[in-house]
């Protein structure tokens, strides 16, 4: 079994990707801010730890010794772009140094394209404040595809509607760059069934893979 390290691990995804990967016998690190805040996260195959995902020597200390990271962080209390593009340079960095290769991030579906050389996000009448927090994963996107080198990364992508009381059905379908046809709606634990999948049978890569129901 893998040993993976997950950032924002506090958060519904990141705690449903904790889950999942328990589910599957792997070993996990999961990263939180305060630990006091998710005693819930504590179980025989994982170990909580604080740290900050935009902190490049903290990247290299969590994460030495695993197979594959995930950043499943986000903050609201800065910039999008400031944070998502900070994470992206220590994730680099780091998982660099410690000697991971596989990187999954999350990215939301408002950049994801409805026509060729369309997003969501370029919709005339799209609110621009969730423009402005859109923007910050395509900041992200961007900077791994010019500074990842070696890494083998992969920006997973849920559709609008990430729910979490939405039923469990192991199944989701995906498509590269673009909105996956349909009512475009996923559980967290089926968002972790493919967060899991890609790390443990990686078969895209420094793409945008969008992932529905």
């Amino acid at each position: 079994m893998s040993k993976i390290v997950i950032f924002g691990a506090g958060g519904r995804v990141g705690g449903a990707a904790v889950a999942e990967a328990v589910r599957r016998g792997h070993t996990v690190t999961a990263v939180v801010r305060d630990p006091a805040k998710y005693p819930h996260l504590g179980a025989d195959q994982v170990t909580v730890v604080r740290g900050d995902v935009t902190d490049a020597s903290v990247v290299t200390a969590v994460a030495a010794g695993h197979d594959a990271a995930l950043n499943a962080s986000a903050r609201l209390d800065v910039p999008s772009e400031e944070h998502f593009t900070a994470a992206a340079r220590a994730l680099v960095t780091g998982l660099g140094e410690a000697g991971v290769r596989r990187l999954l991030v999350l990215g939301i579906a408002t950049t994801l394209e409805t026509a060729p050389g369309v997003r969501v996000m370029d919709d005339p009448a799209f609110p621009a404040e969730y423009r402005a927090f859109s923007q910050g994963h395509v900041a992200e996107f961007e900077l791994l595809g010019e500074r990842a080198g070696g890494l083998d990364w992969l920006m997973v992508v849920p559709p609008m509607d990430l729910a979490a009381d939405a039923p469990a059905t192991g199944a989701y379908r995906t498509a590269v760059g673009t909105v996956v046809e349909g009512a475009g709606r996923i559980s967290h634990a089926d968002l972790a069934v493919a967060l899991l999948d890609e790390i443990e049978r990686p078969a895209h890569h420094g793409v945008q893979l969008a992932v529905s129901a």
